[in-house]
């Protein structure tokens, strides 16, 4: 997921939409340029559960993209 971090509390709302579908994720952020960080989400589960949580956190205001 790549995100705008000068925008709200992405991280929180990122944080609490992964915990509703898995308990513990593999999370890993980096700066990507001055005002975006990448996050990337390391989980395993089913096909549809993945794309819902892929949705919600596209869904997220400050999120730029968000891909399986």
């Amino acid at each position: 997921m790549l995100y705008d971090h000068h925008k709200g509390d992405i991280t929180t709302k990122s944080n609490d939409i992964q915990h509703e579908y898995f308990m513990y994720p593999i999370i890993s952020a980096f700066p990507f340029n001055h005002d975006n960080c990448l996050e990337i989400v390391a989980v395993k589960g089913k096909a549809n559960r993945l794309t819902e949580l892929s949705d919600k956190l596209l869904a997220i205001k400050a999120s730029n993209m968000a891909n399986l």
